[in-house]
Order: structure tokens, then sequence, then C-alpha cells
């Protein structure tokens, strides 16, 4: 269970670090910036603690599903993009890719 919470924290890391990307500017701004940099090395310290007992073709498989979400879901709520009929579509695909690989998968740890 402990791998879960693991790459849990890990996706979140690395969602909020991309989201302060922007405000970032290119680095040139110091407390997104940091933001950025501190949340990449949690996320992928987190990560690789997650390899140790999950595949990392399903971990990564999760990873960037849920990433691809959260990120879209972040720049909708937050930075005012716009989501489409076909980016919800693609986004609802991802998601199920992920319960398929979660629910029916046997190497994906319990």
């Amino acid at each position: 269970m402990q791998q879960w919470i693991f790459l849990a924290v890990a996706i979140v890391s690395e969602v909020i670090a991309t989201s302060f990307l922007k405000a970032a500017d290119g680095f040139t701004r110091l407390w997104p910036s940091l933001v950025v940099v501190v949340g990449y090395l949690l996320a992928f310290y987190l990560l690789s603690l997650t390899l140790k007992t999950i595949p990392v073709g399903v971990a990564y498989a999760i990873w960037s599903g849920v990433g691809i979400v959260l990120i879209a879901l972040s720049g909708w709520l937050f930075l005012g993009q716009s989501l489409d009929t076909p980016a919800l579509i693609g986004l609802a695909l991802i998601i199920a890719g992920v319960a398929v690989i979660n629910v029916f998968s046997r190497t994906v740890v319990h």
C-alpha cells in the first residue's frame, strides 16, 4: 500500500511543479522557480521509491496518465484554459486506460 501512496504524492508533486512552470517565467522568478525545482525533485524521488515494487511500465503509465488529466484540469481551473469536447473525450480515455491497468493487469502490485 505504501508504494501507492508514494506514487500518488509523486504525481501530485509533479502536477504542482508543472503548474508553476508558467509562473516561473523561464526560471526568472525565484519563488515559482523554487516550487518547480522542489516539486520535481520530490516527485522523482518518490517515483523512484515506487519502482522498488511496481513495474516501471505500469508506474509510468499511471504517473503520466493521471498527471496529464490533473494538469489539464489545473490549466482549466487556474489558468482559464478551455477544454473542448475532443479534449474531454481524450482525457476520459486516459482515465479509462489507467483504470484498466489498475483493475485488470496482473503486473500491478495490489
